[in-house]
């Protein structure tokens, strides 16, 4: 191989590049749009699920909670509550805040409805059965 880099060489890795990773991309979009159906729960959305959504973007629970790896760090991760903890618990979690309890992190009380809890853990329970692919590493989120 010669020791000189001529703008035909460039020209030749710059297309092959761009149509090696235009094919990776297609190659991966695909991938993905084949196996999103597996695992992305879409079955069991319901009206109550997508009325818990709308409260948990509302009232910025992500700007503290996590749920599935994304959003903020500052309280627990939320994407494995439901098993964990159920739904009664959840609930009375959510009114009975905040506690109080000098030196702890609080949690706004939102003053929800009966029906607006049962939406709110009707969407945890529905985002906990997301194959996640054992996400988050530990049980405590």
């Amino acid at each position: 191989m010669s020791g000189t880099f001529t703008k035909s060489m460039a020209r030749n890795i710059f297309y092959g590049g761009t149509v090696f990773f235009a094919l990776l991309f297609l190659a991966l979009s695909f991938d993905t749009m084949k196996e999103l159906p597996k695992r992305d729960n879409r079955a069991n959305l319901t009206e109550s699920v997508i009325a818990g959504k709308k409260l948990w973007e509302v009232n910025n629970c992500i700007g503290c909670h996590s749920l599935l790896g994304e959003g903020a760090y500052f309280a627990p991760e939320l994407g494995n509550v439901y098993p964990r903890r159920g739904p009664e618990f959840i609930k009375a979690w959510i009114q009975a805040m905040p506690t109080g309890a000098p030196g702890r992190r609080q949690m706004p009380n939102f003053g929800f409805t009966d029906k607006e809890l049962d939406d709110l853990v009707a969407f945890l329970k529905y985002s906990s059965e997301i194959n996640t692919a054992n996400w988050p590493p530990n049980i405590e989120g």
